[in-house]
């Protein structure tokens, strides 16, 4: 469920990303995008 959630929050910010003209979403989408990215990068976490 967790990996579901999280390849949903890609789709849904890059496709925001590229249809807001608005600089200051666009730049709170980065970020967001940046954060969910960086969890591709962490080690599995313990299903315990």
């Amino acid at each position: 469920m967790e990996r579901f959630v999280h390849r949903q929050n890609l789709e849904h910010f890059r496709k925001q990303l590229a249809e807001t003209t608005d600089e200051q979403q666009r730049e709170r989408l980065r970020k967001l995008l940046a954060e969910e990215e960086a969890k591709d990068r962490l080690p599995p976490r313990d299903p315990r």
